[in-house]
């Protein structure tokens, strides 16, 4: 009976280190790049905020005059004294939310790399924060024209987003194939509603967040 007894006990701490470990590597995979720390020195630091943000007709918020992303954007900008960059389109999106979604979406599919306005020269920053919205758990197909204009070797990269229910999802994972040589911290994620409507809330975890950083 006690020879049994010992056997299944076995049997089940087999199992749990199985599970265990197969909850530890999908929790690295989803989750990999630096985290945050106290100790980053960011005061002799050259800081770039780039973003993509659509203003017009979104999900859930209505017709805004400010894009929800340009909102975040912006406390992340007044906290840390860095530069703003808006990625634009050149040729922009439908005001209206359904044409608008209808061409993002055939972007995505054939992954092109819509042309953008302007430019800056990331390689003059040692710090970029990118920001985006999460659609279908990608970037905007802009963004990707911005990163692929630049290096990013030796860069340290600090994603941010809003949404309506995904957070980061799988961009940041992306992000780290397409910001080659880059360092990546923890970014963060802000549902839109929450930027549009209580952007008291918003800035509290902008700055809670950017503080574990040192900024």
């Amino acid at each position: 009976m006690m020879k049994k007894l010992s056997t299944m006990i076995i049997a089940a701490l087999s199992l749990f280190c199985f599970c265990g470990s197969g909850n530890a590597q999908q929790t690295i995979e989803a989750n990999n790049y630096q985290k945050p720390t106290n100790n980053m020195q960011t005061t002799d630091k050259k800081v770039l905020v780039a973003y993509f943000s659509r203003a017009d007709e979104n999900y859930n918020v209505g017709n805004i005059t400010k894009g929800n992303t340009e909102i975040i954007a912006e406390m992340i900008a007044e906290q840390t004294g860095g530069t703003l960059f808006h990625i634009e389109r050149t040729k922009p999106y439908p005001k209206s939310y359904n044409p608008c979604i209808e061409e993002a979406q055939q972007e995505l599919r054939s992954k092109s790399r819509p042309e953008i306005k302007g430019g800056i020269q990331v390689e003059d920053f040692d710090v970029i924060f990118l920001g985006y919205p999460n659609w279908w758990g990608d970037m905007p197909m802009a963004v990707y024209t911005f990163i692929e204009k630049h290096s990013w070797q030796g860069k340290t990269v600090i994603p941010f987003c809003t949404h309506e229910g995904s957070g980061l999802g799988s961009t940041v994972r992306k992000l780290k194939s397409a910001c080659e040589g880059a360092t990546f911290l923890d970014g963060l994620a802000v549902q839109g509603a929450t930027a549009q409507h209580s952007q008291a809330s918003a800035k509290w975890s902008v700055e809670a967040w950017l503080g574990k950083m040192g900024f």
